[in-house]
């Protein structure tokens, strides 16, 4: 039985390990260079490791993501290594989101909740595998804003986006009978956020948007529509990884998925699409029937 506490260390670990791909790298030296994402990812990795969260094969599955991940990132765009790399990096990352890669003992975290009258129960999974895949294409395949004038013009593009999403997807929600206006703080609630933008949502962005939206926009960076098919594409894919949920989330999915593709269209840059994500993410978790009225 993994504890709390042995959780908690290590995924607190993870999610340092994403907040330091932000950070400089360390240099101990003249010739040695050293990322510190990578160290608190070790850390992270030897943690699971001894609390039972990762098993062995585990190991084998990161490094082989790892190296596909590293080779698509160094290979000159649009030559045949690039593309099959990127292809090999898509589909270990797919492997790894859908827990289909052996050696990951993800805990269960919040177990079939019911926050509201009529609301379906849901539950929550702390998934080192999902978070994994996430870091390791944020840090190698992703682009991020580095300055703070980079951060300012982000977040004065990107805020609208936000606004519209949040807007149009839930008031949609709410008009089909989806959701309805519920307005809650729950206990969980900073635990299942933290969860949500650290294992779910930089993992979907970094995959959809980092990785299939900006590679499918190069390659159709010839054509006249070449962008606007690249957001709709990631749009309607995104949709399509959601359909356990059935036709309704789908479509709700779908549309949410144009405004993270059209916010990383317009600042080029991964931030933008994790925020309005996890916007509308939040907002209908505090605000709304989470995850929807039965």
């Amino acid at each position: 039985m993994i504890s709390p506490a042995t959780i908690f260390l290590t995924f607190t670990l993870l999610a340092f390990a994403i907040l330091a791909v932000w950070l400089k790298p360390l240099r101990i030296g003249e010739r040695v260079v050293i990322a510190p994402w990578i160290v608190f990812f070790i850390a992270a990795i030897a943690c699971g490791l001894a609390v039972g969260v990762l098993r062995l094969p585990a190991l084998v599955s990161l490094a082989a993501f790892g190296g596909a991940a590293y080779v698509a990132s160094t290979s000159k765009p649009k030559s045949l290594q690039s593309y099959f790399f990127g292809v090999c990096t898509a589909l270990l990352a797919l492997g790894l989101a859908l827990h289909r890669l052996p050696g990951f003992n993800n805990p269960l975290i919040i177990a079939d909740m019911t926050l509201s009258a009529g609301a379906a129960a849901f539950s929550q999974y702390a998934n080192f595998d999902k978070g994994s895949a996430g870091l390791i294409l944020l840090a190698l395949l992703c682009r991020r804003a580095e300055t703070a004038p980079e951060w300012r013009r982000l977040f004065k593009q990107t805020w609208p986006v936000a606004l519209v999403t949040v807007a149009v997807v839930l008031g949609l929600a709410t008009c089909i009978g989806y959701v309805k206006p519920d307005l809650k703080f729950a206990q969980v609630s900073a635990l299942f956020l933290a969860t949500n933008l650290f294992f779910t949502v930089v993992a979907e962005e970094a995959f959809f948007r980092g990785l299939l939206q900006d590679r499918l926009a190069l390659s159709l960076a010839n054509l006249r529509f070449g962008r606007p098919v690249a957001i709709v594409c990631s749009a309607l894919l995104f949709g399509a990884a959601h359909a356990a949920g059935g036709g309704i989330y789908v479509m709700l999915a779908t549309l949410a998925g144009l405004g993270y593709a059209y916010a990383y269209h317009l600042t080029r840059r991964i931030e933008a699409a994790i925020f309005v994500h996890f916007a509308l993410n939040a907002v209908h978790f505090v605000g709304f029937t989470y995850p929807h009225l039965n």
